[in-house]
């Protein structure tokens, strides 16, 4: 068929590689036949699986708010090709009500992931780590879960809630739950472990948990219901050792710049493990120099006011004074004896007064850098119990994914309800994110999915129009994917993946 060269021309060029790995994604956990299930499509244009489906993928390719999905992102994408939804059916009252729709499936969803994620990667569930995060609200939210209390995100200002995850080894979620802003994290573990026994089976799992869920009552609860733990401890608890961590005998290294050391526990139920880490020693050691030295300067700084002063001065505002200034640098305010005594023949009357204590000073020469574990296993070695604990980390970083690549804060829906979807998509964007990385990571690739996504994102689809040579107006309009550059295509030959060439047939020609 002849066509015109000199009027040949690209149009509706869509950024199409990284919508499409998110596609492929869904399908490779079955989320499209869930949705279908969970949600079959009744009398609307639109099937709100899909709406779904747009909304995580967006989540995950380019973090957003639903009313900048609806007015920008979605129509810069081919997403509207693999979906079959035009621009114009994507609109922010349907992005809403599709986060109504999804709230009431959480648990069927959860449950389906779980299994999902067990047949892709043959993973094993006989040791989960569970941790808490906040995240906060700009404006005002519903005050039934919003509510002011400790910020991990240093937001005091904001009102919040706290996220509760659970997650395994390799960082793969099994579940969360959300809490009131106000709740503290012990008072989750009863609720969390139970609930999560009960949807998924006790299976004599491992608990591992950092020392904000320790508790005496949260202790002797797991140990009375025969539930395996490995725990953190407050840093209280060091006092209880300190003979311990003084001795010199019994250390072991297990790696370079970590030592250990196990002790029994007095009643014989439990075991500790007394950790101590080069790199943590001498973080802390800065910290408390660096604090030390704010207080010494402050108190100085005070000193010279007192000496200077041309009359008298109110001893209380003093005290107060130098009260904030310990409390703001309270990890070195008990190394200070600072008293405040008359002084005759001053004019302020006053002389200030301070001297570090050696007791202080020997007791974080033993303590810093160190820390404590406990557990009830007790055949496990010293370092089976370190390294397990350390694996903790894989909850940390799912908090730290959620929070900087999938933005999941600050959240800035008001109802309860699609504060909670929100938080639901915002995890199943985890999901894909985290199958996505162990696709790479088998393959090689590294761990790092946005560096995936975002090479992919290079990728175009565009329309190719063929204006016909007969005297006719007709055009051919093809629309294809651009052929990827040698690293993309790389990326995709080891990931297994293979582009489509075209997205549809072509157009019939225009008469």
């Amino acid at each position: 068929m002849a066509v015109k060269l000199d009027r040949v021309r690209l149009e509706r060029s869509r950024s199409f590689g990284a919508v499409w790995l998110g596609w492929i994604l869904w399908q490779a956990l079955k989320l499209d036949e869930l949705c279908s299930v969970l949600m079959p499509r009744a009398r609307e244009s639109v099937a709100w699986g899909e709406v779904i489906a747009l909304l995580v993928i967006g989540r995950l390719c380019e973090p957003s708010s639903e009313l900048h999905v609806a007015e920008r992102w979605y129509r810069t994408t081919a997403l509207e090709d693999l979906l079959g939804v035009a621009p114009e059916s994507v609109y922010d009252e349907r992005l809403y009500r599709a986060l109504d729709r999804l709230l009431p499936h959480k648990a069927a969803i959860e449950s389906h992931l779980v299994k999902r994620l067990g047949e892709l990667f043959e993973l094993d569930y006989d040791l989960l780590l569970y941790d808490v995060t906040s995240t906060y609200f700009e404006g005002v939210a519903d005050p039934t879960i919003a509510k002011r209390g400790y910020s991990r995100d240093h937001r005091p200002d904001c009102v919040q809630v706290n996220i509760a995850l659970v997650v395994t080894r390799e960082g793969l979620p099994l579940g969360y739950e959300v809490f009131s802003g106000n709740t503290t994290d012990v008072t989750t573990v009863q609720e969390i472990v139970s609930g999560m026994e009960n949807r998924f089976g006790k299976a004599n799992r491992v608990w591992v948990m950092d020392r904000g869920m320790v508790s005496a009552e949260n202790i002797a609860w797991l140990n009375e219901t025969g539930r395996r733990y490995v725990i953190g401890t407050a840093r209280a608890e060091l006092r209880r050792w300190s003979k311990q961590l003084a001795a010199k005998n019994d250390w072991r290294h297990i790696r370079e710049d970590v030592e250990v050391k196990i002790c029994r526990g007095p009643e014989g139920s439990e075991t500790f493990l007394l950790c101590r880490s080069a790199s943590r020693l001498e973080k802390e050691k800065a910290m408390h120099e660096r604090f030390s030295q704010r207080i010494e300067d402050g108190l100085a700084a005070l000193a010279r006011r007192i000496d200077k002063s041309n009359g008298g001065l109110d001893r209380g505002a003093l005290e107060r004074q130098i009260g904030r200034l310990l409390e703001r640098n309270a990890r070195a305010a008990a190394r200070y004896a600072i008293s405040i005594t008359e002084e005759n023949g001053t004019p302020a009357g006053l002389k200030l007064t301070w001297s570090t204590r050696a007791e202080w000073n020997d007791w974080a020469s033993v303590s810093e850098g160190t820390y404590i574990l406990r557990t009830n296993i007790h055949h496990w070695t010293d370092e089976e119990l370190w390294k397990t604990y350390i694996q903790l980390t894989e909850a940390e970083a799912a908090f730290r994914i959620q929070k900087s690549d999938l933005c999941i804060r600050p959240i800035w829906h008001h109802k309860e309800g699609r504060i909670k979807a929100h938080i639901l998509i915002c995890f199943l964007a985890y999901v894909m994110w985290k199958t996505l990385q162990q696709w790479q990571s088998r393959a090689g690739l590294g761990d790092s999915p946005r560096t995936i996504l975002t090479e992919f994102s290079r990728i175009h689809a565009a329309d190719i129009v063929l204006p016909l040579a007969d005297a006719s107006p007709r055009e051919l309009r093809i629309r294809c994917v651009v052929r990827p550059e040698r690293e993309q295509t790389i990326l995709l030959q080891r990931l297994g993946l293979a582009l489509p060439e075209r997205l549809r047939v072509p157009q019939a020609i225009e008469m």
